[in-house]
Order: structure tokens, then sequence, then C-alpha cells
């Protein structure tokens, strides 16, 4: 497989270049999860995959709960469809709190910790309560003086990660600008859970069905299983799945269903930490070996970056104000004016988007 096809079909699946889905929910639900640390930005990766779509349109499905944002997959937050939470966070939770038993050793919160949090936590969130974290941090640090720990620096975050993987809280709707939260149990109607083989394999299907072509490494990266327990899932995907191998590398993808659309004289403003960029171990295919420091930090930050015919070709910044919203590109190479503008049109999108005009800061 050459890298154009791979970019084209990846493009495709993503959502990025064909366009067919009609909500957020079913955005997220086609992407399994998409992460989501960077909450704006997260609004965005929804946003870029639903033609017409506006931020408030993806922030009412997280506040209606259709969408749920908490951690699961690997260490971080991710936005997930209601419909998977409970199998996601069943097949995926075990792992996280396993590679989080030591920091949280360090830090003096033990299991005992842990279930007196969750009981505060419950009665604090009962009855439909949407509390911030500050709000929380004060309902647990009175309670758990005793224990000897405090609710201080990254011991709260750890409380509230583990009552996220213990199925307690998760993401509730948004107090102006101050994110909530909720009762999982109350949000979202509890499920049975799924034998963990056939939830792997559900998740391996959801994973090389919309970030396809993709392989096993990508697969084990994204999903935080083991190359153990993920091969399996992938020996068994079954007919409406194929395969082509390329020196050392056998990718996965679902058979195409239509036409793939064209990359060529196209540009996009991905998100910060975007699926198309974060959720491959090789990403050298959209971007060059050379530009890997100017859109990824050494410490892990996936800058928003410009695409450009399929491949990276700069960074953007932006500033929000109350009516328009400033962007500034950082191309790696000087634009010509044909980039330039259809980089404008995909700024305009953004702004759209937001609801706001568009201001081009140029370099």
């Amino acid at each position: 497989m050459n890298s154009d096809k791979l970019v084209q079909l990846r493009l495709s699946n993503h959502h990025i270049s064909y366009e067919n889905l009609k909500t957020a929910k079913e955005i997220v639900a086609w992407m399994g999860a998409i992460q989501a640390q960077d909450y704006n930005m997260a609004k965005w990766a929804v946003g870029i995959r639903l033609p017409g779509s506006t931020d408030r349109i993806v922030e009412e499905s997280i506040d209606k709960g259709d969408v749920i944002r908490t951690h699961l997959l690997r260490p971080t937050w991710h936005l997930v469809s209601a419909d998977d939470i409970y199998w996601m966070l069943g097949l995926t939770a075990p792992h996280i709190k396993a590679s989080m038993r030591s920091r949280n050793k360090q830090l003096g919160l033990t299991d005992d910790i842990f279930a007196k949090c969750n009981d505060i936590l419950e009665n604090a969130l009962s009855g439909g309560r949407y509390l911030t974290r500050g709000e929380l941090e004060v309902e647990l640090a009175g309670e758990i003086a005793n224990a000897k720990t405090t609710t201080e620096g990254s011991r709260l975050s750890h409380i509230l990660m583990q009552a996220e993987l213990d199925g307690i809280i998760c993401s509730g709707p948004r107090r102006g600008k101050k994110i909530t939260y909720a009762l999982l149990s109350e949000r979202v109607p509890k499920t049975e859970p799924l034998p963990r083989s056939e939830a792997v394999l559900k998740l391996a299907s959801r994973y090389f069905t919309s970030h396809g072509p993709a392989t096993l490494q990508d697969f084990v990266w994204w999903s935080g299983l083991s190359v153990t327990e993920a091969r399996p899932a992938l020996e068994s995907l079954g007919p409406d799945f194929v395969s082509e191998k390329t020196g050392s590398h056998t990718y996965w993808f679902p058979r195409p269903e239509h036409k793939t659309e064209n990359i060529e004289n196209t540009v996009h403003l991905l998100p910060a930490f975007d699926e198309l960029i974060i959720s491959y171990r090789d990403r050298s295919a959209f971007l060059p070996s050379e530009d890997h420091t100017k859109a990824i930090s050494n410490n892990g930050m996936f800058r928003p970056v410009i695409l450009v015919n399929g491949k990276v070709a700069g960074i953007w910044k932006r500033t929000v104000k109350k009516d328009k919203v400033m962007i500034e590109p950082q191309f790696f190479q000087s634009p010509d004016e044909d980039i330039m503008k259809m980089f404008e049109s995909a700024a305009v999108r953004y702004g759209d988007f937001l609801g706001k005009d568009v201001e081009i800061i140029n370099e």
C-alpha cells in the first residue's frame, strides 16, 4: 500500500473527506472514542467531521449525556457515545487502573480511600446534582482528612479518575465556562457487561472501520490493550475487512463501500490531539520525520495542524475574542497563493463552527 492510498483511505474513514453522519453522537460512536483532554479542541474534532455543526450543537450533545467525557482506553480523557460507555469502561478500565497503582501508592491512595471517596461522590452528586471539580474538592477534603491524605494536587485528579474508571462519575453539563461532574448511572442507564472477548472484537471492529488502514501495533497503541489480546480480535474481524502488506507492515481496513474523495487541493485545520494524528503508533504517512517535533512537542503535546493535500504542512494558533476568532498559521514552508486561499476557506469553516468572524494573522 503506497502512502497516497493510505492517506486517502484514512481521511475517508475518519469522515474528514467523506461525510454522511448527522449527529455528534453518531460521529463519536463511529470513531469509537475521541481523545478529549483539550475540551474545546475535542468539540472541533467532532465538528470537522460533521458538516454544518456548531460548537453549541456538539456541546448540547454532551450536556444532554448523548456523548460522555471520561477516562478510558489510555489514561486520558475521551469522548464516547453513551451507548458505548459501559462496555468500553468494562474493557479498558482494568489496565488503566493497573498502570496507576504505583503512582497511587506514592500518593498514599489506597483501595479503602478510593471506596470512601466513591461513597462521598455518590452522595454529593445523587439526585441529578452537577458539581464542578472545585466543589467536589470541598466535599472530599473534609471527609478524608482522617485518612492522613489530602485532595491537593494530583491526589484529587487520581481520586476523580478512579471514580470515573469505577463507573461512578462522568461529565455533566457545562455551567457557564466550568465543566461539571455527574453520576454516570443517572446520566446513562446501566447496561449488562459484554464478555471480554466480545468487547475486544467490538472495539477492534470500531477502530479499524473508522481509523483503517491501520496495523495491529496502531490498534494496541490506541486501545491500550496487549498484543496478546488484540491479535485474535484482529484475525477475527471477518469478511467485511481486508488487509494489505507493505514491507513489514500489514494494514487492515474495511472494504470500501463508496468512492474515496480526491484529496488534492484540500486544506483542513485539525484540532490539537486529533485522532487522525494521535491514534497511530506510526504517523509518518501524514507527518514527515523532519517536521515531527514541530507538530508534536517532546512532552507529548499534539498541536493543532494544517493538513494540505493529506500531509501536515504547518500548525495553527487561535485567539478567541467576543465577536471573532483570530487564526495564525505557521507553515513549515511558504505556501503559495492557492494554498493560502484554501487555508482561508478552512479557517472560515472553523469560524462558522464557533459562530464568529475570522481574522487571519499572517506570519
